[in-house]
């Protein structure tokens, strides 16, 4: 009688455990189906489930932190993150997570140091190499974005935007032959508008007009919308002296995007220049008026 009792008892035990982790299992799996339809406050509350069911799944509290993270909630998501770090302290993406949040919250050096965490413990990750470069790229350290960039390229060779990350720190650098060269490569790759774009901007800082040129057509061929290459393809012809083109486009780039302030100025100092003093002070108004110094500044001069 003894016997059959301790038996039973360890069967109850037995399917004790196994709901338990069928209830675990059944709400992660739930958060997941939530998380993907996007709706991240569902999802909070299925994982939160799962892990009352299992409070030792440190997957249940990253997913958790993770949906926190899309709420805005990054206080919430770091905690998350954390607990699942307590449980297993090599968790990578939980470090890699939390770096996320911290950027996020402007705090860079410990976004930096946990994407720094993330890479110690999985080298091979490609992600974490890209966001700290754009961190430190974010605090002006162009030399060691280039750096991690140059990782993420040597671990995946095809990875366009690292070749285009890599050009735009060259490029602060001002090492625009280094830049291009970058851009010439992600275009080789995936000859995508803004890889042309920046080519063109790299080609503009070395005085080859006609290249810059070339490149925005390029981009436009692509995208007609792309009001920033209208913009600076108008600034490429008027060094090339095509005034009439020049306006064409600055006309264009604010026809697509009329609160783009650089175009209200530029346009403006073309028509004064090309003696149409009165639409190029409109002009000038119209970007002080959304805020650009340098209109201000030309418009005291005017008046002087």
């Amino acid at each position: 009688m003894i016997v059959r009792k301790f038996v039973s008892g360890v069967c109850m035990f037995l399917f004790s455990l196994l709901s338990f982790g069928q209830s675990a299992n059944f709400y992660f799996d739930k958060g997941v189906s939530s998380y993907y339809n996007r709706d991240y406050k569902n999802a909070i509350d299925n994982y939160s489930k799962a892990i009352q069911a299992n409070p030792n799944d440190a997957k249940a509290y990253v997913s958790r932190g993770i949906a926190k993270y899309y709420l805005q909630d990054y206080a919430g998501a770091i905690a998350d993150q954390s607990k699942a770090l307590e449980i297993n302290p090599k968790y990578y993406d939980a470090y890699f997570n939390i770096g996320d949040c911290k950027y996020n919250l402007h705090d860079y050096s410990a976004a930096i140091e946990n994407y720094t965490k993330t890479i110690e413990l999985n080298p091979n990750d490609v992600v974490a190499y890209m966001s700290r470069g754009f961190t430190k790229q974010y605090v002006k350290d162009f030399k060691g974005a280039i750096l991690d960039f140059s990782m993420a390229i040597k671990l995946k060779p095809s990875l366009v935007d690292g070749y285009i990350s890599r050009g735009v720190a060259k490029a602060y650098l001002e090492d625009y032959a280094g830049a291009i060269t970058d851009y010439s490569k992600a275009i080789k790759l995936n000859p995508i508008p803004d890889a042309y774009f920046n080519r063109a901007n790299a080609k503009e800082a070395l005085n080859d007009f006609k290249g810059a040129l070339n490149d925005y057509n390029k981009v436009l061929k692509v995208d007609s919308k792309y009001y920033k290459a209208f913009h600076n393809r108008g600034l490429a012809k008027k060094e090339l002296q095509d005034y009439t083109g020049a306006l064409e486009d600055l006309n264009k780039a604010l026809e697509i995007e009329p609160s783009f302030v650089d175009a209200y100025y530029d346009r403006g100092m073309l028509e004064i220049k090309s003696g149409r003093k009165e639409a190029g002070v409109q002009d000038l108004k119209k970007a002080a008026e959304l805020g650009q110094t340098k209109a201000k500044m030309v418009l005291q001069n005017i008046a002087q």
